[in-house]
């Protein structure tokens, strides 16, 4: 995991619907940019839907949420629209970026090894740095506790 207060790596994703989105566009703003290993599954639409149905506490704080994983874009359409996500889904179809935020590696799934993002998130503050780092996390319970971490703060 990256170190709280070392700058967040910037990046450029393209998202669910095609547009490229970049850390620097939230510059002024917080950030929870977490890391799923993909999307339709069991664990990750229960994290997704956490994010979803605790959105609007996030947007109280001014806080923009992103969801990252390896998934094609077609394949984060699909998911964020079944999910009725209201925040953006990007496609790092090679793990860059995760790599970068210490989030990607091998894990053994059914007795096969994958090359994913591993469940981890960042809160990224306005002016770019590491606020939190949050590793290996429930997908129960992990955005409510999120968010009662940011509403402390």
């Amino acid at each position: 995991m990256l170190d709280v207060g070392t700058q967040a790596p910037g990046f450029e994703l393209v998202d669910q619907h095609g547009d490229t989105v970049s850390l620097t566009d939230f510059r002024g703003r917080r950030v929870v940019l977490y890391f799923y290993p993909k999307a339709s599954t069991p664990g990750c639409t229960t994290e997704a839907q956490g994010f979803r149905d605790n959105y609007a506490g996030f947007g109280e704080l001014d806080v923009a949420v992103l969801g990252v994983s390896a998934d094609p874009v077609e394949d984060i359409l699909a998911f964020a629209e079944a999910q009725d996500l209201p925040f953006a889904l990007l496609s790092d179809p090679d793990g860059s970026v995760a790599t970068a935020y210490e989030s990607y590696g091998e894990r053994e799934i059914r007795g096969e090894t994958w090359e994913i993002p591993f469940r981890n998130t960042y809160v990224i503050d306005d002016e770019g740095a590491i606020e939190a780092a949050y590793e290996g996390v429930s997908p129960d319970e992990h955005p409510a506790k999120i968010l009662a971490d940011l509403d402390d703060r």
